[in-house]
């Protein structure tokens, strides 16, 4: 027997000390006791005055748990898994990596910290002893010195009591945060050569987690439900009947060799990079106005397309980040690669009077930090502007060191042809960069130079002096554990609704476990061993069969994974704001396809008309260019279009990793009543009158109508016929 055996509480010891803490929490039932612990889950007053009636069913509930106990005494509690969640969330603020604010010397997120004696004498993690452990002594305590304290409005569930307990009896291991560990590829189940197809791993590791869960993937989406579901995901536009035919056609020969054809052809397409521009320039909190009260226009739409290019010819990631962050500084460097530095320009311009100009350029750094922390690391680097983070190993120095990347640049215009753009530039003496006391940079303390947090791998200087160009070859790093992960769950979020990481902003201690971590970790080593081929991942999602299941919840899955953690099936989406515009010009033959250029206006609403003009006219002055995609219209930052903002379009002051998706009646009255829609219901109704109700229905949701459906329709004029077809939940959904 080893060392750590002959240690262990035997099972007899563990009934003892289970039977005293249920005793000692029963005791809070007696008479004497108001306050009943809230992490039991039965009324107090059941037991107060019936204590000896109840004895029997107390002895039953002392069996069960003592049964409970014997099951799982043998079950390994992973730290990363079952514990780092319950400290971070109860105990870190106080116990964790902060210094300024934690409280009496005690650090629970090392295993040092935990381990060490304190002053008192007390040691908070004993491994394998109960009862020297002060941490398993203060979540049991009946008193004040409860943990967490009373006046936190945090208390422990009888269930984390538990895991914490077994975790000190098993020794009270550490490990490292999983998401600073570099990613590895797993052979994924049932194969044993390391080589194979993506979406076959895609498959494998679902299929292996739902079997552990007693579960069974759900059968494959039918096809007029495939083909619209990957030409929304793809391209942000449905298909059009003829392509739908085919589709059907070919699927009746080779469903899978349809598929891949499908593919293949839609991230050709040109529309390609507008759906994913969109994407990403969410990211890049893009907007074409500079924000605060004035929020006057900006130019910076070339920015916008050389997105929209870079996607479409599949630059790789990695070089798709570097000329984003710093491509003034690469050699030679070319227009496009100046003009891609805008992705830091999207910053807030204050134009009011009276302002301090350093403030609002001292503004603009902390949201470059802010931006470049949540975007490639996801991470809250942000949070240690005026402090040590509370929860992740960042120091505010070192926050400051990663704030001294941005801190030198100047903010030029770069001409290019006839409508400039906004760009960045180094300047050739550096600022000297301090830490902030308190964050404000009125308080300047210490002076850093340029660094990244000691937690990631370390940074390699290209000079004496590191800049914005070392900063984003490092975010790129093969090294690097957290931008691959990051990029691929973010994709990953857009097709299945939630990233395999759940907290797609946060991969930090306090966000959320991945749900299938081999998985993540399989997709991210291959997307850099892929040369970073954005357009390779999405052919690996979409061809799986995860990506191509029916989207339909059945009884058996409402019950046990009601929100589709476990991917047993697909999950109906609505579609974002842009494209909800686009599929209503689609549907209606209106869409102009023409890319890029200047961003266009929106039809206004007639009670804001400017300077009486009327809305015939204004379409007169825009002509065509009001059917162009959603991408393409200006939006004002402080103010986005009213029609776009009711369908969860984001502001354009931060980034957004994540849109949210909500279900309002203002959606439902914009669908009806916007002038645009209306307009998309005209031309929707020509069609009714030339090819028939059936056709569009067709174009609206690519599925033939089921007579009750078509029976619907026919009662109605033609012009309610296409209103209603404008509403329609399928039409503006993602099945």
């Amino acid at each position: 027997m080893c060392f750590r055996d002959s240690i262990r509480p035997t099972t007899r010891e563990l009934n003892s000390q289970l039977a005293l803490k249920l005793d000692r929490q029963l005791n809070y039932f007696s008479p004497a006791a108001p306050n009943p612990p809230e992490s039991l889950s039965f009324p107090a007053n059941r037991l107060t005055r019936s204590w000896q009636r109840s004895q029997a069913t107390l002895f039953c509930l002392l069996a069960f748990c003592l049964s409970l106990a014997n099951q799982v005494t043998a079950q390994q509690v992973q730290y990363n898994r079952d514990v780092r969640p319950i400290l971070s969330e109860n105990c870190f603020a106080c116990h964790g990596f902060d210094n300024k604010t934690r409280e009496a010397g005690l650090r629970l997120d090392t295993h040092e910290g935990a381990t060490n004696t304190l002053d008192s004498g007390e040691v908070a993690v004993m491994p394998h002893q109960l009862a020297e452990s002060e941490l398993i002594t203060r979540i049991l305590s009946t008193d004040d010195d409860i943990m967490p304290p009373a006046d936190s409005g945090k208390r422990l569930s009888t269930q984390q009591v538990d895991v914490l307990r077994r975790w000190v009896e098993q020794g009270g291991e550490y490990e490292k945060h999983w998401a600073f560990i570099a990613p590895k590829k797993t052979s994924p189940p049932g194969s044993s050569t390391k080589e194979h197809q993506a979406s076959d791993v895609i498959d494998a590791f679902v299929r292996e987690r739902l079997e552990r869960e007693g579960l069974s993937p759900s059968p494959e989406a039918a096809p007029e439900t495939l083909i619209r579901r990957i030409s929304l995901d793809l391209i942000g536009l449905p298909p059009t009947l003829a392509e739908v035919d085919d589709f059907l056609a070919a699927c009746k020969d080779d469903a899978n060799l349809a598929i891949s054809e499908l593919v293949d052809r839609l991230l050709r397409s040109p529309h390609y990079g507008e759906r994913w521009g969109r994407w990403w320039l969410d990211q890049a909190r893009y907007a074409d106005s500079n924000g605060y009260s004035i929020d006057a226009p900006r130019q910076i739409w070339l920015y916008r397309d050389w997105v929209v290019d870079a996607l479409n010819r599949d630059l790789p990631f990695d070089k798709f980040t570097i000329e984003q962050l710093a491509g003034d500084l690469l050699p030679q460097a070319t227009t496009e690669q100046i003009v891609a530095t805008g992705f830091h320009r999207n910053t807030q311009i204050n134009q009011e009077g009276g302002i301090d100009p350093e403030q609002f350029r001292i503004d603009s750094v902390i949201d470059r930090v802010a931006t470049t922390g949540s975007v490639w690391l996801g991470l809250t680097v942000g949070c240690a502007q005026c402090h040590n983070h509370k929860f992740d190993p960042i120091e505010q120095k070192e926050y400051y060191q990663f704030f001294a990347f941005f801190n030198n640049q100047e903010e030029p215009n770069l001409k290019v042809d006839d409508v400039s753009t906004m760009v960045m530039k180094e300047l050739a003496t550096p600022r000297q960069t301090t830490i902030f006391i308190q964050g404000d940079f009125t308080r300047p303390a210490e002076p850093v130079s340029c660094d990244t947090p000691s937690v990631l791998h370390p940074l390699e200087k290209s000079a004496a002096t590191a800049n914005r160009l070392d900063l984003a070859r490092w975010l790129v790093d093969p090294a690097n554990p957290l931008t691959a992960r990051v990029i691929v769950n973010r994709v990953w979020q857009q097709y299945f609704g939630r990233g395999i990481v759940e907290t797609e902003n946060d991969f930090g201690l306090q966000g959320s476990l991945p749900s299938h971590p081999e998985l993540l970790d399989w997709l991210a080593v291959d997307f850099m061993e892929q040369g970073w081929s954005l357009k390779k991942l999405h052919r690996q999602i979409v061809c799986s069969q995860t990506y191509r299941q029916s989207s339909q919840l059945t009884p058996a899955l409402q019950q046990h994974d009601p929100q589709n953690y476990l991917l047993a099936r697909q999950r109906r989406l609505r579609l974002d704001a842009e494209l909800v515009r686009d599929v209503g010009l689609a549907v209606s033959g209106l869409l102009s396809s023409r890319l890029g250029g200047p961003p266009v206006y929106p039809p206004i609403p007639a009670g804001i008309m400017s300077l009486g003009q009327s809305n015939r006219s204004w379409k007169e002055s825009q002509g065509e260019e009001r059917f162009r995609r959603g991408l393409y219209t200006f939006v004002y930052r402080a103010t986005p279009p009213p029609s776009l903002s009711v369908f969860d379009a984001p502001e354009g002051f931060s980034t957004c990793t994540r849109r949210a998706r909500s279900n309002t009646p203002l959606q439902a009255l914009t669908l009806m009543n916007d002038s645009g829609f209306v307009e998309f219901a005209r031309a929707l109704q020509k069609i009714i009158e030339d090819e028939g109700i059936e056709t569009a229905f067709r174009r609206c949701t690519a599925r033939h109508a089921k007579p009750d459906e078509i029976a619907i329709l026919k009662s109605l004029d033609s012009m309610s016929a296409a209103r209603a077809l404008l509403n329609l939940d399928e039409t503006f959904t993602r099945e």
